[in-house]
């Protein structure tokens, strides 16, 4: 008997988790084909990783502006959306839009701080400047879904 608990168990948790997973993973998705677009402004770290193949360390400037500014362990930042869909943060928190963002360790993160591509293109991916984003605007959760250059063009 304590043995069919046990496997009951077991599977009840196991569909617990896939529930879940799959419900993230369906929330993400409605974000990237519904949210709003906005570029972030980044600055490139090292883009390579031996143990994971080919990417792109990001850091976005608006993380450290929000960062410069002491706010709690999370929340959401105000942000003002140019005529090109570029993002800053609004210096009287009276933006057009809400970005979500959490604290890992003492640093803002905004959904990612990594971006993976094909090994061996490298080359194409230093030009990025931009982070493009879709977010919606009811959590102010943010997708990264690719990079731009300075001209907004997709890499």
């Amino acid at each position: 008997m304590r043995q069919r608990w046990t496997r009951i168990v077991v599977i009840a948790a196991t569909l617990l988790v896939l529930i879940a997973v799959n419900g993230s993973i369906l929330a993400k998705e409605r974000i990237r084909s519904t949210g709003e677009r906005i570029f972030l402004a980044l600055a490139p770290v090292d883009p390579r990783s031996l143990m994971q193949g080919d990417y792109m360390a990001l850091r976005f400037a608006i993380a450290s502006q929000i960062e410069d500014k002491g706010i709690g362990s999370g929340g959401k930042a105000s942000v003002l959306v140019d005529e090109r869909g570029v993002a800053t943060l609004s210096a009287d928190g009276r933006g057009t839009l809400h970005l979500r963002y959490r604290l890992r360790g003492s640093q803002v993160w905004l959904g990612t701080n990594a971006y993976f591509f094909e090994e061996g293109s490298a080359k194409r991916y230093e030009r990025a400047r931009f982070g493009e984003f879709r977010v919606d605007r009811d959590t102010g959760e943010a997708v990264l879904v690719g990079l731009r250059d300075a001209a907004l063009a997709p890499l």
